[in-house]
């Protein structure tokens, strides 16, 4: 969309939107691509702006789950990420409809850049540190889009044709000798594994997100981070519609957290979601959240509203 008239864009989306909706589609989903790698809203918001566009591809999104999920930067670069939601046209409800993804064929899959950002080869902190990011893609707002092997713990060399693995067996000998995460496998067999542990990951938090309208829907409200080192991530996610209240923590370090954090004072109990939760308010408007290394948990904040 970028390096397109924006005049085109004016023109072409409402065209389009107007024959989906005559043909029975009230709900045609445009989005442009707008390639950078910074974890900023600016140059989408921007372009969005300009050329009249619903949504973009949140490479933002994408450049801040790996920065943050693989300890490399602290979790405040996603904290003010999210922070940037009402820069977008139409503000934060816009970035509701945002596809989020965190890595793909032109850039690189995910797993490559927590390797390389992490400094670490070591299989079962890969794996975590995977699974943790693929927690951030479902729970945080947007619409979460999975790139395909990446729940087969594919692992790119690098961008284009190096992040294209074979699901079926493949002859490519620069695919084949990659260590896959999560697996003992190769992409040299045939790689569709219900019961490996990124495919059952995805599989529960796909089910918690049709669960729950907050993860669906819900506006984001930043209510802890760790600014310098890996550490806490902590975010409140409201849908009005239904009132339900979701709070989400995600843990980058390597160490375990525990932590008072704030929460909306409507709040009078908590539920499990995904993870450990507490079992109740510490006190009015807040609760204490405990997490394992590179580990997450969504829990719902029971309320009157």
């Amino acid at each position: 969309a970028k390096h397109v008239n924006p005049a085109f864009w004016q023109k072409f989306t409402p065209a389009m939107l107007e024959r989906a909706k005559a043909n029975g589609i009230g709900h045609f989903h445009i989005f442009g691509e707008i390639a950078y790698e910074e974890p900023t809203a600016t140059l989408a918001a921007q372009v969005m702006a300009e050329s009249g566009l619903p949504y973009a591809l949140d490479m933002g999104f994408a450049k801040a789950a790996q920065l943050v999920v693989s300890g490399k930067a602290s979790p405040r670069v996603m904290a003010e990420f999210l922070a940037q939601d009402a820069i977008y046209p139409g503000g934060a409800k816009t970035a509701l409809g945002l596809p989020t993804f965190l890595g793909n064929h032109d850039f690189g899959r995910f797993s490559m850049f927590v390797r390389e950002m992490s400094g670490s080869d070591d299989k079962d902190e890969l794996l975590a540190r995977v699974m943790l990011g693929h927690a951030m893609l479902f729970t945080l707002r947007g619409v979460p889009t999975v790139y395909y092997g990446d729940e087969q713990g594919f692992i790119s060399d690098g961008n284009d044709q190096l992040a294209r693995e074979d699901m079926f067996p493949s002859k490519v000998a620069a695919y084949n000798d990659n260590n896959l995460i999560g697996s003992d496998s190769t992409t040299a067999q045939s790689n569709f594994d219900t019961a490996h542990p990124l495919y059952r990951l995805i599989g529960a938090l796909a089910e918690a997100r049709t669960t729950s309208p907050a993860l669906r829907r819900g506006l984001s409200t930043v209510r802890a981070f760790d600014h310098e080192g890996p550490g806490l991530l902590a975010v409140e996610r409201h849908d009005p519609a239904s009132g339900q209240r979701v709070l989400l923590a995600f843990n980058t370090g390597s160490q375990t957290v525990s932590r008072k954090v704030e929460v909306s004072y409507r709040a009078t109990g908590v539920s499990p979601l995904l993870g450990q939760c507490p079992a109740a308010l510490t006190a009015p408007g807040a609760v204490t959240v405990t997490l394992p290394a590179h580990g997450f948990a969504a829990c719902i904040l029971e309320s009157n509203d």
